[in-house]
């Protein structure tokens, strides 16, 4: 069955210091609920809006970035719906049909999955006001008594961008939501680690079946799991003979399901018109000039000079720059060591796991990259083993280290005593009369003897210097020159 998927991402622009219709502050983040607020935003009866340009400006780069046709004029539209979290009952947006227009449409996102490249066309991006924000008391709208509503977020500016269905499996969605969230962490537009910052709505839908939208999907992991979740629903419904609905479902990020909330409105519900308080906003050439020449080198011309710069692969160039503080710290160490290739594989595993497993948030933390390389060089130099390296790597990571001052400090340096590790491997040989048994019949088996030796120096023996050891020592046993 033929899997077809649009997604609907709505951004905030976190970027402004105002939200997109009045001067309250759209930093509510973590303040009391309902205090971010002002006639405008709360939709009084008698208030008028005013754009906010910089809002309009930031759009502007984002469709630029997107590669979309943008419109002459930005034409600002009311989209009426009932619910709780939008007082006024209708909110301001874009529409495109007779006479409103979406101020940026027909563009396009290259994404790469599993090595092959594809287009995602993106049908257009609007600029609204976010509407406030419902809460519940357990955490979930499906076992909570009652709903509560926070109008702090309402009126604060975001973009609403389409793409078409061009995706047919959630691996394909999921990497257009992070490289559409590394373009506009370059743009420096919105900071995605924010709660609410962003939101996905999926559309999803298989051959025989309604097309069913899942809403309001807060990270880039759970779009994959979401989609996974429907698609499979989707077919067992459509296999017992049951129907598809058209409707709109809740992701549970906790149970991990897709419940029922109501029925798909259609377009013509919403009873768009365009907003007789905001006249058209004319876009020239001259100021679409003027923004491009401010934009900052994109992720996609950024894996291009990473491959021509540092020899890299395009599937290395590519991790590192999706993750713009890794990309950033790439090139901060790439200035005081020039052997990219194994710069670039350290990061990517090594570093970047023991971010991981560290749970530390890298854009909220400062990294020494003169840390990163002297480890690098103390492998070089055959002060370390790349085993000790990758137990100094969680030191390097939360405490940036010098290695080499540490490896002075703690005695650590690998061995490089012949004498001494010979005197280690016969204790092993000893220990182990079955395993250099097996070792004279199987090669492969003399991993357990360099493993034996490895564990006696805690690992600071030279692996090579020690194969070449045990191999000898073997030669001697199988010749009776040696005896255990």
């Amino acid at each position: 069955m033929k899997v077809r998927i649009g997604l609907e991402i709505h951004v905030q622009l976190t970027c402004l210091r105002s939200k997109l219709f009045c001067s309250t502050p759209s930093n509510y983040y973590d303040k009391p609920p309902n205090t971010c607020v002002c006639p405008v935003c709360l939709g009084l009866p008698g208030v008028l809006p005013v754009p906010n340009k910089k809002a309009i400006e930031a759009a502007l780069m984002v469709a630029l970035a997107l590669n979309c046709e943008i419109a002459p004029k930005i034409v600002f539209v009311r989209k009426h719906y009932f619910y709780p979290d939008l007082p006024k009952n209708y909110q301001i947006s874009q529409y495109d049909g007779p006479g409103m227009i979406p101020y940026a449409r027909n563009g396009y996102l290259t994404i790469v999955v599993d090595g092959v490249k594809k287009i995602v066309r993106i049908r257009r991006i609007n600029i609204e006001e976010d509407p406030g924000r419902l809460t519940y008391p357990t955490g979930s709208m499906i076992t909570s008594p009652y709903s509560m509503v926070d109008y702090n977020r309402s009126g604060v500016a975001l973009l609403e961008i389409v793409t078409e269905p061009d995706m047919e499996s959630p691996k394909e969605a999921r990497a257009f939501v992070e490289k559409l969230m590394a373009i506009l962490e370059y743009l420096g537009v919105t900071d995605t680690s924010i709660e609410g910052a962003f939101r996905v709505d999926a559309n999803v839908s298989i051959e025989g079946g309604e097309r069913v939208e899942i809403k309001n999907i807060g990270s880039m992991k759970d779009v994959e799991k979401a989609l996974n979740y429907e698609i499979l629903r989707q077919r067992k419904v459509l296999e017992s003979g049951g129907k598809v609905l058209r409707e709109v479902r809740h992701w549970d990020p906790h149970k991990k399901v897709t419940v029922p909330v109501r029925g798909k409105e259609f377009e013509e519900d919403y009873r768009y018109f365009p907003d007789p308080d905001l006249p058209p906003i004319i876009v020239t050439k001259e100021w679409l000039e003027e923004i491009r020449r401010k934009m900052p080198e994109l992720p996609d011309a950024r894996i291009e000079r990473f491959t021509k710069q540092y020899g890299l692969d395009e599937y290395r160039a590519n991790i590192l720059v999706l993750s713009k503080w890794l990309a950033d710290l790439f090139e901060e160490c790439a200035k005081m060591y020039s052997d990219y290739k194994k710069l670039a594989d350290w990061l990517i595993t090594d570093f970047l796991r023991w971010v991981k497993e560290l749970n530390i948030d890298p854009k909220k933390r400062s990294w020494n990259p003169r840390s990163i390389v002297s480890l690098l060089q103390a492998m070089d130099r055959g002060l370390i083993s790349v085993r000790m390296a990758k137990e100094l790597m969680p030191k390097v990571v939360a405490e940036g280290i010098d290695v080499e001052k540490f490896i002075e400090e703690q005695k650590i340096s690998k061995i490089t005593d012949e004498k001494l590790l010979e005197s280690i491997a016969l204790e092993v040989f000893r220990e182990n009369p079955k395993a250099v048994k097996d070792a004279l019949k199987n090669p492969k088996a003399i991993n357990f003897l360099v493993g034996g030796v490895m564990k006696k120096t805690r690992g600071r023996a030279d692996p090579e210097l020690t194969v070449k050891i045990v191999k000898r020592l073997l030669e001697a046993v199988e010749k009776g020159e040696l005896s255990i």
